[in-house]
C-alpha cells in the first residue's frame, strides 16, 4: 500500500515519517513553507533515540499525484480544514480507504459523505510541529498509540493491514470494532487543549478547577446523549508504560495541538470541534456547558487576533465563566 498523508504536521509528519523509515511507501501532502522545506531538505524527524533526515516524497495537492488503486489516504489536518481537503481528494478517488487520524468526532461523518471506506483513528501521540520541515515525537518506547477501526463500527482486513504497517514502524495500533468509543474518550481529554492554549501550562488551582469543570460538563453531556466512551481504567491499561515522556535532544519543549496553532499564528484553532462539540451536544440535550462555551469562544478569539498562547490567566478566564 502507498500511504498519502494529507496534512504533514505534528501527527501526520510523525506517522508518515515513521512509515517511510520502516520501508513503506509514503507521500506527504503539505503547503507553503512546510512544503518547500520538505521538498528541498526532506523531513527531519526528531525522536528520543535520535534525529532522522528522511527523503519522503511530498506534493502540495492531489493534482500533483497520479492516483493508484493501492493508495490509502490518511487525513491528518485539523478539523476546520477537513472539508476542503476531503472535497479535493474525493474528486480523485472516492473509492479509496480514508483514515481520519484526527482529534474530535466530526471528521468521520464529513468523510463518509465523500468516501465509501472510512476508518476512525484515535490518536494518542505527543508530537510537535513548529518549524517547517521538522516534527518532534517525544515519547518512548513507542511514538504513539493509534486505535483504528471501521467507521461507524467494525473492523476489516484493510484496518488490520494498516495496523500491521503502523506496528512495524514503531507505533502501537490496536484494531477495535468500536473506534468512536475511544475517540469520545479522547475528546474529553482534548477539552484541556483550549485551556492550555489561552492560559499556558501553569498548573495553578484556578486552572485545575476550570479543567475539572470542563471535563465534568463533557461527561454530563455524553451521558445525556447516551454516548459511550472508554473509561479512565481502560485508558490507563492501554497506555501503561508504552507512551512515556522522553527527552529529545535539540528540541524545545512544546504544548498541545491548539497551543501549537497559536504559536504558529495560523489564524484558526480546533476549539469549535473539541469544546464546541460539548457545547453543541449540551444545547441539544439541555445540559449547561458554561466553561466549554467560554473556552471555545476565547480560543477562537485568540486565533483570529493571532494572540500568543498563555497570555490570559486562569483567574481571568474563570471570571469570564462566572
Amino acid at each position: 500500500m502507498r500511504y498519502i498523508v494529507i496534512g504533514a504536521g505534528a501527527v501526520g509528519g510523525v506517522i508518515g515519517g515513521l512509515l517511510h523509515k520502516s520501508g513503506r511507501e509514503v507521500v506527504l501532502v503539505a503547503r507553503g513553507a512546510h512544503y518547500e522545506a520538505l521538498r528541498t531538505e526532506g523531513l527531519r524527524l526528531m525522536r528520543p533515540d535520535g534525529t532522522s533526515h528522511l527523503p519522503v516524497a511530498v506534493v502540495d495537492g492531489p493534482q500533483a499525484l497520479e492516483p493508484r488503486e493501492d493508495d490509502v489516504l490518511v487525513l491528518a489536518v485539523k478539523t476546520q480544514d477537513s472539508e476542503a481537503a476531503l472535497d479535493a481528494w474525493s474528486a480523485r478517488g472516492s473509492e479509496l480507504p480514508l483514515v481520519c487520524a484526527q482529534n474530535g468526532v466530526e471528521n468521520e461523518r464529513l468523510a463518509l459523505r465523500r468516501f465509501r471506506q472510512v476508518y476512525g483513528m484515535c490518536v494518542w501521540m505527543p508530537s510537535t510541529y513548529l518549524q517547517p520541515g521538522v516534527v518532534v515525537a517525544p515519547s518512548a518506547p513507542h511514538a504513539g498509540i493509534l486505535h483504528i477501526g471501521r467507521y461507524p463500527s467494525g473492523s476489516d482486513a484493510t484496518a488490520k493491514l494498516i495496523a500491521a504497517d503502523l506496528e512495524a514502524s514503531g507505533m502501537l495500533a490496536p484494531v477495535v470494532a468500536d473506534v468512536m468509543r475511544w475517540k469520545y474518550a479522547k475528546l474529553l481529554a482534548n477539552l484541556a487543549n483550549a485551556l492550555e492554549a489561552v492560559c499556558g501550562q501553569d498548573d495553578g488551582a484556578d486552572r485545575r478547577e476550570l479543567l475539572l469543570r470542563a471535563v465534568a460538563e463533557g461527561e454530563a453531556v455524553l451521558a445525556a446523549a447516551g454516548i459511550r466512551y472508554a473509561g479512565a481504567a481502560e485508558l490507563a491499561e492501554t497506555r501503561g508504560d508504552r507512551l512515556r515522556p522522553a527527552t529529545v535532544e535539540g528540541a524545545e519543549p512544546g504544548g498541545g495541538s491548539s497551543w501549537q496553532s497559536l504559536t504558529r499564528g495560523t489564524g484558526s484553532i480546533e476549539a469549535d470541534f473539541l469544546n464546541g462539540e460539548i457545547v453543541l451536544l449540551g444545547r441539544a440535550h439541555g445540559v449547561p456547558t458554561p466553561v466549554n462555551e467560554v473556552l471555545q469562544r476565547t480560543a477562537n478569539s485568540f486565533a483570529r487576533e493571532r494572540r500568543r498562547p498563555g497570555t490570559l490567566t486562569a483567574g481571568e478566564l474563570a471570571a469570564l465563566v462566572s
